[in-house]
């Protein structure tokens, strides 16, 4: 048994503790589970908490918004905000009269919390996006761990800190959250129907995603589908990977490319049972891109950043799995699951020069194995490793 840890140091606490001296207002987004109450406060211990999870306290916030928010003048962490999510105009009238007040804000659905503080708060509040850890996060914990283990368990703070186990987290993860909470955002009447959809979408990992062809296989029209994809989306459950454009005449592909956000999720919905049956499963090396794709995401989110993520793919079939952008200049990634390297896996990184009228400034392979090479012009790291090179 994984020895426990009270807790993990995040990336993004950096960038969060120095927006603090310039916003009134901090909100923290992202799935539950992740982290984000546990982080808040353990930066800002001194701030009261209330949960909204709590029906007493949200029946508070709800009849009487004003008496709520003035229970102290120290500061106040608000947790699960959106579920009432009027309480961020009063917010906005408290800090514009008093900007030294301090509020905390999180929430595990975007679409009520960022349409309430584009409108209620803009220009007040920092929003950042929590993930579930990352491997430099949990790089300690990580240690003793094969790939294969680490794929299968995921990176949720409660599995990497030794407090739950993958067999148990998941599927009490998916009955709490996915099958109660979004179902009843989208007010889904079918369950197995959506339960389908889900486990559609983690077969679908690394792949252009076609509503059309799920809907049919759903057994929904693809309005339904595109719809639930998208509370997905806000749920932070899955990330849609854009592919890059640039002033090419060439015809590229525009429709993105779907990961989850974890790989334990995606794992549980696709049926595996073990880190054994995940190393000769045929969606393995999928899982293992989904993990790589996250990372480079989670990077540009620790950062405080959004966006600067993509794939390439043009109408000829070059494909390039990803590229990110960040202070103007492109890395171009190449993700293999083999503990064996070949020289193959530079096919595409040596022909993307030509593909691109944009130079592509950094080219890097990340796979299982143990050869490394970040001397040369194609850089050849494993995946323990990438964090050092984005």
């Amino acid at each position: 048994m994984a020895e426990k840890v009270d807790y993990i140091n995040r990336s993004i606490e950096k960038v969060i503790t120095e927006a603090a001296a310039y916003f009134s207002v901090i909100s923290v987004t992202g799935p539950r589970q992740s982290g984000k109450s546990t982080m808040l406060k353990h930066l800002f211990p001194t701030f009261k908490k209330f949960s909204l999870k709590d029906l007493n306290v949200r029946d508070f916030a709800q009849n009487d918004p004003v008496a709520f928010l003035n229970q102290t003048n120290e500061g106040m962490f608000i947790d699960e905000v959106q579920k009432v999510p009027d309480l961020l105009e009063y917010i906005q009238g408290i800090v514009d009269d008093n900007p030294d007040r301090k509020f905390l804000l999180t929430g595990s659905s975007n679409f009520e919390l960022l349409k309430g503080l584009s409108e209620s708060l803009p220009g007040r509040a920092g929003v950042f996006e929590l993930q579930p850890m990352s491997f430099v996060e949990a790089r300690q914990q990580l240690a003793g761990k094969d790939v294969n283990t680490m794929l299968f368990e995921g990176l949720y703070p409660a599995i990497c800190a030794g407090k739950n186990k993958a067999r148990f987290f998941y599927p009490s993860y998916v009955k709490t959250y996915l099958e109660k909470d979004v179902r009843d955002l989208l007010q889904i009447q079918n369950q197995l129907q959506f339960a389908r959809f889900m486990k559609l979408c983690a077969a679908r990992v690394g792949s252009l995603f076609n509503a059309s062809e799920v809907a049919n296989e759903v057994g929904v029209d693809s309005k339904t589908i595109t719809r639930w994809l998208s509370v997905l989306q806000a749920s932070y459950l899955v990330t849609l990977l854009p592919p890059y454009f640039q002033n090419v005449s060439k015809r590229l592909v525009k429709t993105p490319k779907l990961y989850f956000n974890d790989p334990g999720l995606a794992c549980y919905l696709l049926d595996i049972e073990t880190e054994t049956q995940l190393d000769r499963d045929k969606m393995r090396g999928a899982i293992f891109e989904n993990y790589v794709v996250m990372e480079v995401v989670k990077h540009r989110l620790n950062q405080g950043r959004e966006g600067g993520v993509y794939f390439y793919r043009d109408s000829n079939q070059n494909e390039v799995d990803i590229l990110l952008k960040q202070e103007g200049e492109l890395t171009a990634i190449e993700v293999k699951s083999s503990m064996t390297y070949a020289t193959s896996f530079e096919k595409s990184l040596k022909k993307i020069d030509q593909w691109m009228e944009e130079t592509v400034k950094q080219k890097v392979i990340v796979y299982n194995g143990d050869f490394e090479n970040v001397a040369g012009d194609i850089k050849v790291v494993n995946y323990r490793n990438l964090g050092g090179l984005l």
